[in-house]
C-alpha cells in the first residue's frame, strides 16, 4: 500500500470510550490507498479516515452536558458503573474534518497540529477499509508498506509519529461499545493504565479526557 501523505503526525492505530453514536452523522475523508502484487499489480483501494474517538463531542445523552465533571473526572451520577456511563453518554460523528486539521485530498491527508487562531489540534487518525466499519488491517509478513511523510512544517517541539499498533479490526466494537472502529475506537498503549475508558469499559475514577502528546496516528 502506499499513498503520498503530508502531516504533522501519523501513525497506524484506534482509541476508545463506552458511549453510543448520537444521530450526529459522521463523514469521514476518503484516503486512497493501493494494495499491490507482482501477479495482479497495484489495486486502489477506497479506504477513509477516522479521528481518534477521545477527540468526538462526547456529551450526556439527552442534552449537550458533559459526561465529565469541572475537574475533567467522571460524572458519578451520569457515570456511576460501565454499563451506566454507555446508556447515559453519547458520542457525535464528525462532519468537517477540517475544523479537527484533517485535510484529505485524493491519495494525501494534511494534518494540522495548529490551527489559524493559535490553539493546538493534535488529530489522531486511524485508516478504515472499504465499507468505513473496520479498520484496514496490514498483514506485513512478506509483504511491504511504502509512503511518504512530509514533516518540513513541523512547528518547533512538536512530536510527528508514524507507526503500527495491533488493534480489533472493529475497534473492541461490543455491547458497551457500540460506536466501533467507524468513531475511532479501540486503541490501546503502554499508558493504557491512565484512560478512562478500554474497549467500550468505563474505569472510575479515572479522568474522562487525556491529553496526549501531539502525535497523529493512522491505523494497522
Amino acid at each position: 500500500m502506499a499513498s503520498s501523505i503530508q502531516l504533522l503526525t501519523f501513525a497506524f492505530l484506534g482509541l476508545t470510550t463506552a458511549l453510543t453514536p448520537s444521530s450526529v452523522t459522521e463523514t469521514h475523508p476518503k484516503l486512497q490507498t493501493w494494495k499491490c502484487t507482482l501477479a495482479g499489480g497495484c489495486v486502489s483501494q477506497n479506504t477513509a479516515l477516522v479521528i481518534d474517538e477521545l477527540t468526538h463531542p462526547i456529551h450526556q445523552t439527552n442534552s449537550t452536558l458533559p459526561c465529565a465533571t469541572a475537574s475533567n473526572t467522571l460524572n458519578s451520577t451520569v457515570c456511576p458503573d460501565a454499563a451506566t456511563c454507555a446508556k447515559n453518554c453519547a458520542v457525535d460523528g464528525i462532519s468537517d474534518y477540517t475544523k479537527y486539521g484533517v485535510f484529505a485530498n485524493g491519495s494525501s491527508v494534511e494534518m494540522h497540529q495548529v490551527n489559524p487562531h493559535g490553539s493546538v489540534l493534535s488529530p489522531r487518525l486511524y485508516l478504515l477499509g472499504e465499507g468505513g466499519e473496520e479498520y484496514e488491517m496490514l498483514k506485513l509478513t512478506g509483504q511491504e508498506l511504502s509512503f511518504d511523510v512530509d514533516s518540513s512544517a513541523l512547528p518547533c517541539g512538536m512530536n510527528g509519529a508514524l507507526y503500527l499498533s495491533e488493534m480489533a479490526a472493529d475497534g473492541g466494537k461490543s455491547a458497551l461499545n457500540t460506536a466501533g472502529a467507524k468513531y475511532g475506537s479501540g486503541y490501546c498503549d503502554a499508558q493504557c493504565h491512565n484512560l478512562p475508558v478500554i474497549n467500550g469499559v468505563v474505569r472510575p475514577p479515572f479522568h474522562f479526557l487525556l491529553l496526549s502528546s501531539p502525535a497523529f496516528h493512522v491505523l494497522g
